[in-house]
């Protein structure tokens, strides 16, 4: 009796497992309809992650209107992510980065109801990464796949108290290329070293999800008021504009490269002239002129709101005041 109660309540627990995150439906050659279809979450809502699915943190993010961002990345067991000092990190085969873009009821309250808008996947398959949309429908209780994108109104209670409201663009499978996009690939943009820090990626260590990472530098987030500006700032450039702004990028033929560890002053804009002097350098000289913000063509862009103008082309549709008070505290501070 005792022995045949055991075996109920071990066929009960292995019952009560979750299947785990569907490794065929993420290298299938076409994307599954539903994001539930992957197994990356074991609830509707997308809220609680699946085994080897694991939360992590960008230390600079890249702005999108202030939406919030949920992150995840899934390693398949028995692959473990290669480390690299530069650039993205070394992800295998059947990873996927996972990122949910929500807005809460009120940014001033912790914990406020949060409204998901889409989650976007990259899936590293056996020829390179690819991009998915997928939309949550009015009640959070499902997303489905979008290739065309879509529209959405969204709403919210800013940090100052006022009410916003934004029309958000869910990219279409072409526009992902345009921002991930590193020759004829694409690629991830925030999972680098630098971005997430030494501790975060000593954890992925000791949960078996990388190789052991040494020498990590040391970068501040862009708004840890206690450290310097110019790195910070450098660094919130690049992940909001070296994903083009780089030799492999679509922005390439412009001599601009912002790049964090970019070491050539006039590649990272200090006294260049732009390449093509259209409506949207403003009729000003340099991408970068030190110690004049008002006078550098990189801070007019960021500025602007305006289609043609604005930078980034894509992603945003309000200007990121918080950001464009950093990267102006910087331009001042330089010296020619």
């Amino acid at each position: 009796m005792r022995s045949a109660l055991l075996a109920l309540a071990s066929l009960t627990l292995v019952a009560a497992q979750p299947a785990p995150v569907a490794l065929d439906a993420l290298l299938a050659e076409t994307p599954a309809p539903t994001l539930a279809a992957y197994r990356l979450f074991t609830d509707a809502k997308a809220t609680q992650p699946n085994s080897r699915v694991t939360p992590y943190t960008l230390n600079t993010p890249l702005f999108s209107d202030y939406a919030l961002k949920h992150r995840y990345v899934f390693v398949p067991p028995g692959k473990t992510i290669g480390y690299r000092a530069s650039g993205v990190l070394d992800f295998p085969v059947g990873t996927a980065l996972v990122k949910t873009f929500a807005y809460p009821a009120d940014l001033r309250v912790k914990g406020s109801p949060e409204r998901f808008l889409e989650t976007r996947l990259l899936i590293r398959k056996a020829d390179g990464w690819a991009a998915y949309p997928y939309v949550w429908n009015a009640d959070g209780s499902a997303a489905v796949l979008k290739k065309a994108g879509a529209r959405l109104d969204a709403g919210w209670i800013h940090s100052d108290g006022t009410p916003r409201n934004v029309r958000w663009s869910v990219p279409n499978v072409n526009q992902c290329k345009g921002c991930h996009a590193s020759g004829e690939a694409i690629t991830p943009i925030g999972p680098k070293a630098w971005n997430l820090g030494a501790t975060q990626l000593a954890s992925w260590t000791r949960l078996g999800l990388m190789a052991a990472a040494t020498g990590v530098p040391k970068v501040p987030a862009w708004d840890d008021a206690s450290a310097p500006v110019a790195i910070r700032a450098r660094a919130y450039i690049d992940v909001n504009c070296a994903h083009c702004h780089t030799a492999k990028g679509p922005a390439s033929n412009s001599g601009l490269y912002l790049e964090w560890d970019q070491p050539d002053r006039v590649a990272q804009g200090l006294g260049k002239r732009p390449v093509a002097a259209g409506r949207a350098s403003a009729g000003l000289d340099f991408a970068i002129a030190p110690g004049h913000p008002d006078a550098s063509i990189l801070v007019h862009r960021m500025e602007s709101t305006e289609p043609g103008i604005m930078m980034p082309e894509l992603g945003r549709t309000l200007m990121h005041a918080e950001g464009v008070a950093l990267v102006r505290a910087y331009v001042a501070g330089l010296t020619p």
